[in-house]
């Protein structure tokens, strides 16, 4: 079966409010084995809702709706499904009984508007919420000869959340047959989208049965996909072999199979090989020491680092010699090799990292253009520098940067 949410508020169509029941929701219904096809927001206006009410009962077996079940004149969301399913609204006295105790209990005396919070469309089951005023609703039954469940719920999160919990999950498992969604997320670095999308294109086509999102995300890519079957079993087998032959087509350049991150991946490696590590930062100013301290029990690899944006510190604190950064300039190949070699050094760690560029706007040239950056990493084997040019604005360079900074850890101790 599959599922359609709508947000109502005219507040969630401007730049100041977002909607994020309806990801609760789509976990929640996932784990039910039902799909969410569609998500809306409409405004409160009930011209609108009548037809966004109207639109999903016509295309979806499960239609959610999200606020306007309040007491206020522009909280329309009974009035217009009532409309899109030809029903009565009947006010029930227990309902509106509730909602002066509630008000008393806090020695306040309810308003009369509150009242229309106990509107309830005919043959409805109501659906109690103790977190708020405004109840929710359960319908179901044939509409235009498919079997249909139609939830109504408050738009405050808490009550939502609870209510849901409480009222609907287990009595929609009831009502549905045995489904089950199973996901995996692969994470890959090193390709652009559309050539990772080359190499993989041909795999996932065989496979029908398994949907594929691939996503661009700054230096990685990521494949999202998504089975169902009615057993968990059966879902997962048919992702896993999809899985399986991305990664021998792609190699190392999938660094996760299951959504971890590229700090949390570096942390494993890192941790399996007995190896600790030490940063000297320049363009990304701390942000690769920020994401790997990110990872809970980081402190059984991670040794610290230091912050060397300007080029006395390249010098006092990883004892890249001065005359160095006079010759070759800071952003160049042999400082990188200097502050990898010198942070470890300096620490004691098995790796020094070290990253050095131009992230811009400003300080680019044409021998050494915004976006340059070295990568280096060095072991009591060898040290390795790497050139690299990132496109984008100075925020994305520095993601990139860092990015690129720990894959080159990942590498090194595959």
């Amino acid at each position: 079966m599959n599922a359609e949410i709508i947000a109502i508020g005219s507040e969630l169509l401007t730049p100041f409010r977002q909607d994020t029941n309806s990801l609760y929701l789509t976990k929640r219904l996932n784990d039910l084995g039902v799909e969410v096809v569609f998500k809306t927001i409409v405004g409160d206006t009930r011209e609108h809702l009548v037809q966004a009410a109207s639109l999903a009962l016509s295309r979806a077996d499960i239609v959610l709706f999200m606020g306007g079940l309040g007491p206020t004149e522009d909280d329309l969301t009974r009035e217009a499904v009532a409309e899109a399913l030809g029903l009565e609204l009947r006010r029930d006295p227990n309902i509106v009984a509730a909602i002066e105790h509630r008000f008393a209990a806090r020695g306040w005396k309810m308003p009369a508007n509150n009242a229309k919070q106990g509107d309830v469309l005919a043959g409805a089951t109501v659906l109690p919420n103790a977190n708020g005023t405004a109840p929710g609703q359960w319908i179901s039954g044939k509409y235009e000869g498919r079997e249909k469940f139609i939830l109504l719920l408050p738009g405050p999160p808490h009550e939502l959340k609870a209510l849901f919990e409480e009222q609907c999950f287990e009595r929609l498992r009831s009502k549905l047959p045995p489904r089950f969604i199973v996901t995996r997320e692969l994470k890959i670095t090193g390709l652009g989208e559309s050539h990772c999308d080359a190499r993989v294109a041909p795999i996932y086509q065989r496979f029908p049965d398994v949907q594929t999102t691939i996503l661009a995300a700054a230096g990685e890519i990521q494949l999202h996909l998504k089975s169902s079957a009615a057993s968990q079993a059966a879902a997962q087998q048919k992702v896993d072999a999809l899985v399986s032959q991305i990664e021998d087509e792609l190699g190392d350049c999938v660094f996760s199979d299951n959504g971890d991150s590229m700090e949390q991946i570096v942390g494993y490696y890192l941790e399996m090989r007995n190896t600790t590590l030490a940063v000297a930062e320049s363009c990304t100013g701390g942000l690769i020491a920020e994401r790997i301290t990110s990872v809970s029990g980081s402190s059984r690899y991670f040794l610290g680092g230091a912050i060397v944006y300007s080029n006395p510190l390249k010098t006092e604190l990883a004892g890249v010699p001065a005359e160095l950064i006079e010759k070759h300039g800071a952003v160049s190949r042999e400082v990188a090799a200097a502050l990898a070699e010198g942070i470890r050094r300096r620490s004691g760690s098995s790796l020094g990292l070290a990253v050095t560029g131009i992230a811009g706007p400003t300080g680019g040239t044409p021998e050494k253009p915004v976006g340059l950056v070295f990568h280096g990493l060095a072991s009591d084997r060898s040290t390795e520098v790497v050139e690299r040019r990132f496109p984008g604005d100075r925020k994305r360079i520095r993601w990139f940067a860092s990015q690129q900074a720990l894959d080159m850890v990942r590498r090194s101790l595959l």
